[in-house]
């Protein structure tokens, strides 16, 4: 069956494969495990946080957008500590 490759479904970004491309492919598991662990993607965290939804005041949450990428993680931090530091937390 031969196929019609029209304008709309050609993409020059990702052209369709030819017949010697596909023949030299080698399938993920034929990868070398280092090549495979970064394909990947990032690694699994081995402490998992657990997404909650917390109400707080406008001005605050201002504030902490404000200090940048990874506020979140800070707010985290700092609630850590503070628990730490009243002995509810180990």
């Amino acid at each position: 069956m031969n196929k019609r490759r029209t304008p709309e479904s050609t993409d020059d970004d990702n052209p369709e494969w030819t017949t010697a491309e596909a023949q030299r492919a080698v399938p993920f598991s034929g990868l070398p495990a280092t090549l495979q662990a970064k394909l990947r993607g990032r690694p699994k965290a081995t402490v998992t946080k657990e997404p909650v939804k917390l109400r707080l005041d406008r001005d605050v949450l201002a504030a902490l957008r404000a200090t940048g990428d990874g506020w979140q993680t800070r707010v985290n931090d700092v609630l850590r500590a503070n628990l730490a530091l009243s002995g509810k937390l180990g």
